[in-house]
């Protein structure tokens, strides 16, 4: 089906899956406009809740489909009472990783006592600003993980590797598993949710 702008679903994502995201749009895998709120709002949840809340507001014509995770806003169901409040579909997902990893709770599978830590190449940033003390320091923060699992969603983390050791030797944590996730997980998240979407118009 052909599509003109304002016509394909929009997508209000956290910037921290664009390079995946428009990696899908490019392959043709999904058909969407997309928002891309800025990354670094995830340190501070009041602002993410306030940028989130205006940009659904601002598109609510367009019915978007929030690429967000429950736990994105805190662990009391935020996200979910704000998703009611404004009328809007979210993916299934606990979190960006697990939205890589194909949603619906599978990294609490993967990881249901709370010790690993999941590393992208998007998440580095992020993961080197808790880096920043004294060796010693670095390890205690860390000493209740037991491992770093990466999540290689668009095959090149072998070009992080250096910045990986880096962070692994600071803070005392191996590397576990390098897993090759692809796209497939990312895909069917967000497809489920335009389903839900569309179903909703419907009914």
């Amino acid at each position: 089906m052909d599509y003109n702008n304002h016509q394909k679903p929009l997508l209000i994502s956290c910037g921290i899956l664009q390079p995946e995201i428009e990696a899908l749009i490019a392959r043709q895998e999904i058909e969407a406009d997309v928002v891309f709120l800025n990354k670094y709002l995830h340190v501070d949840y009041q602002k993410l809740y306030r940028t989130l809340k205006a940009s659904m507001l601002r598109h609510r014509q367009r019915n978007p489909v929030v690429i967000y995770g429950d736990m994105c806003l805190g662990f009391n169901g935020e996200m979910q009472t704000l998703m009611a409040e404004c009328d809007v579909v979210k993916v299934d997902a606990l979190n960006c990783i697990d939205c890589l990893l194909g949603g619906r709770g599978k990294l609490l599978e993967m990881d249901p006592d709370h010790r690993l830590f999941f590393l992208t190449p998007a998440f580095m940033a992020f993961s080197e600003n808790l880096i920043t003390g004294t060796k010693t320091e670095n390890q205690q923060r860390f000493k209740m993980l037991k491992g770093i699992i990466l999540i290689d969603s668009l095959g090149d983390m072998e070009q992080h590797l250096d910045r990986v050791e880096h962070f692994s030797e600071q803070t005392a944590l191996p590397v576990l598993e390098h897993l090759k996730v692809g796209l497939t997980g990312l895909r069917a998240v967000i497809e489920k949710a335009l389903e839900r979407r569309h179903n909703d118009k419907v009914a």
